[in-house]
């Protein structure tokens, strides 16, 4: 069980630290977009590539740290159920929801992006726009890291839900157990 727990702390590192790299993307989407809105309203001016870059860092930005939202539950939830229920009712509802639905979520993904993106790279496809950025094929991996990032914190979920049931989640650090009201912290 201690390697199931390392595991985890592993998996949700790796996910805590792309998560709080990537989350910095989010000021500089907002300064590009306060520099392009002003190059237009003040100067009259536009680079297209400009807002290409703003639009490109908000989806890197939101495919990156999608296992790190998954790791601090900042998903969306129906709790009705849930956030009354026991810890280990809790566990066994994160590992079903694993097993059944996230990770053969994560794998559609993956199988129908992979050709999407395989293609990307083949043809080196850039922005449809007059003017855009290159490069379009690097932004469009992000559908393969953010299936990829999802389907390992998934399976730390899993695992997680594994200790608990076990009645191992001591194993864990505090900030990776449950809490009481229903979330992982």
């Amino acid at each position: 069980m201690n390697a199931v727990a390392f595991l985890v702390r592993l998996i949700s590192g790796l996910n805590w630290l792309i998560g709080s790299i990537f989350s910095w993307l989010s000021l500089g989407i907002v300064l590009v977009c306060f520099t392009v809105v002003v190059q237009r309203y003040a100067f009259a001016t536009s680079f297209v590539w400009m807002q290409d870059l703003y639009v490109w860092l908000n989806g890197a930005l939101f495919t990156a740290v999608a296992g790190f939202a998954l790791l601090r539950n900042d998903h969306v939830r129906v709790d009705i159920f849930y956030r009354p229920a026991s810890i280990p009712t809790k566990a066994l509802i994160d590992l079903i929801g694993v097993v059944f639905f996230l990770l053969p979520f994560c794998w559609i993904v993956y199988r129908y992006g992979y050709p999407f993106v395989a293609r990307s790279w083949r043809i080196s496809e850039g922005s449809p726009n007059p003017g855009g950025m290159p490069g379009l094929y690097i932004l469009k991996s992000f559908i393969l890291v953010f299936a990829a990032l999802v389907a390992l914190q998934g399976i730390a979920m899993a695992l997680r839900s594994i200790l608990v049931l076990t009645r191992n989640e001591h194993l864990l650090p505090a900030h990776l157990r449950y809490e009481n009201d229903g979330s992982a912290h």
